[in-house]
């Protein structure tokens, strides 16, 4: 995937990125400004998603791991990924070690849940590309999960740690699952039945895990096309609208970046300098 990522291109989370607000992406992409921290979810997400990888490969050797092993992972990931990183920022009343025990405390929920399945594991942590009409870069990305039901269809499942629940709709119109179908059947599935599938692990103050499954239609991949060309064509076009509305500025890493560039501050232009340009 380095290679590809290498190359200019776009990602479901850069399409929604620029969506929710222009201005974050023109910063981390195109401007490729050093964010002012890491968000300590982002790394816990990070390491949820290695742990579960670990647990869907040895599933693929017939085997399976227990509570304990999992948490042993999740332990050994978290404290390579995250002790002693000056760089992360906690959220109120949260800290390393808190978020330690959040981590057992969640998979536990999970590895309880989890339903028993026959489903053969046909890979982990799958690279694609896919083309746009009218994008003259691809859109790549990972999916988490692939697997096979014994009817033949076909199971793409997105790992989600978050702090709360989806909603059915949020689920039926998440671009990430879409593009993951898209890129499956331009790929490798052409002809096959696409279930797909978001395993979430929610951070709440008592852990929980919800398991929803979606389907979508050739209308649902027309209008994602559709969209992804306009959020191309704006890119092209330097447009770049803040949205400083967002419950997401919070927890911004460009906070200060957009503080001054919304303010109007004479030293924008020269303190925030792109360190390197990129077309996406």
């Amino acid at each position: 995937m380095s290679s590809l990522r290498d190359q200019p291109h776009l990602s479901a989370s850069a399409i929604n990125t620029y969506i929710d607000c222009g201005l974050s992406y023109k910063f981390g992409k195109i401007d490729r400004l050093v964010p002012e921290f890491t968000p300590a979810a982002m790394v816990f997400g990070t390491v949820i998603h290695l742990v579960l990888e670990s647990f869907y490969l040895m599933k693929k050797g017939d085997q399976t791991l227990t509570a304990k092993q999992v948490h042993e992972l999740f332990e050994n990931y978290w404290e390579y990924n995250a002790k002693d990183r000056d760089d992360i920022q906690y959220e109120q009343d949260k800290n390393y070690h808190s978020y330690l025990t959040m981590g057992r405390e969640l998979l536990t929920v999970w590895h309880d849940k989890l339903p028993e399945d026959d489903f053969k594991v046909i890979a982990t942590e799958v690279e694609f590309a896919l083309d746009i009409p009218e994008v003259p870069v691809p859109v790549i990305g990972y999916m988490d999960l692939i697997e096979e039901d014994e009817a033949g269809t076909i199971i793409i499942t997105d790992f989600k740690s978050t702090g709360r629940s989806y909603s059915h709709d949020e689920i039926d119109k998440n671009i990430q699952l879409l593009i993951y179908q898209m890129g499956a059947k331009a790929n490798w599935y052409p002809d096959r039945l696409i279930l797909l599938r978001l395993d979430c692990l929610i951070k709440t103050k008592v852990p929980k895990f919800e398991q929803h499954w979606s389907t979508r239609t050739e209308a649902d991949e027309r209008r994602v096309i559709r969209k992804i060309q306009s959020v191309w064509k704006g890119i092209e076009s330097g447009v770049f609208l803040p949205n400083d509305t967002s419950w997401k500025c919070k927890g911004c890493a460009y906070k200060s970046a957009c503080d001054q560039f919304m303010e109007g501050g004479e030293n924008f232009e020269t303190q925030y300098q792109p360190a390197e340009s990129s077309a996406v």
